[in-house]
């Protein structure tokens, strides 16, 4: 069991929460993620490992109440516990040799591209960070972002908070000035990790995205997550959990993994309004 130390709610339907879970606090990496479990009987689900505090044994998670599992989740409280916190699990995003990085999150994926930006900070790379959201109620960790940044861009997609437009907007910007980065990571939607990708491609800048999005039990055994990656003019399968949840951003089929990402979501309407009918009637 894995004690909640603390509970914050960052905006309507976004919680951050810390873990108690010392081992998994030692050994996590920025890009990896855990796999929990809600109850004995509860379905697993990844998350991406927002921060540690080795000190405390802490593990931070943020996520978006968006199922059954999350809305059960989010129903806990501080001092009660989780039934199983695994991890770290997936592979480290890649760090080695960067100087110059442009760190570009969307939404709820800013929560995964925080630490990321948090560890390049710390290793002395030069870090601009652009994040978007729909509209000014939904940001999240701007100032989070902007302590670890050389550079921030925030951007709202109706301009009611930051510049009006999506996050390629200030990206394309800086590449037509002549602005170069030795890499830019991308995390949040498909659709908006694609134009990232198909923005930078022109410019030959070098994309790295986290395909976390399609990620399901988190040991690709459920086939979920099955990515298809064009390289070298060869079509080759890999999973992002097991594989990843990082890669290139070139090789990525993200027409896919979009169409595979929207698979089940008739399947989580469901569930969800069945737990929304459950805790009604408690």
């Amino acid at each position: 069991m894995y004690k909640i130390l603390s509970k914050k709610q960052l905006n309507q339907t976004v919680t951050q929460m810390e873990v108690e879970a010392p081992l998994v606090a030692q050994k996590a990496l920025p890009g990896q993620f855990i796999i929990l479990r809600v109850g004995d009987n509860g379905e697993r689900i990844p998350l991406t490992v927002a921060g540690t505090d080795k000190k405390r044994g802490a593990v931070k998670i943020i996520f978006q109440v968006v199922g059954a599992t999350t809305m059960k989740l989010n129903a806990l409280e501080v001092g009660e516990y989780i039934t199983d916190f695994v991890g770290p699990l997936g592979k480290p995003t890649e760090t080695e040799g960067i100087k110059k990085v442009c760190i570009v999150g969307g939404g709820v994926g800013c929560a995964i591209a925080y630490p990321v930006a948090e560890e390049f900070h710390r290793l002395g790379a030069e870090v601009t960070s652009v994040i978007g959201f729909r509209s000014k109620d939904i940001v999240i960790l701007e100032e989070e972002f902007r302590k670890v940044s050389d550079r921030l861009f925030v951007y709202t997609d109706d301009g009611s908070y930051g510049e009006q437009g999506n996050v390629t907007v200030p990206l394309k910007k800086m590449l037509e000035s002549g602005e170069k980065f030795d890499t830019i990571i991308a995390i949040g939607p498909i659709v908006m990790m694609k134009f990232v990708t198909l923005t930078a491609k022109e410019y030959g800048i070098p994309v790295t995205v986290s395909m976390n999005p399609i990620m399901i039990d988190g040991t690709g055994m459920c086939g979920g997550c099955r990515l298809t990656l064009n390289r070298n003019g060869e079509k080759i399968t890999r999973f992002a959990c097991v594989d990843g949840p990082d890669f290139n951003g070139y090789e990525v089929d993200f027409d896919e993994a979009a169409s595979r990402n929207n698979a089940y979501a008739d399947f989580e309407k469901r569930a969800r309004e069945k737990t929304c009918n459950l805790f009604k009637n408690v």
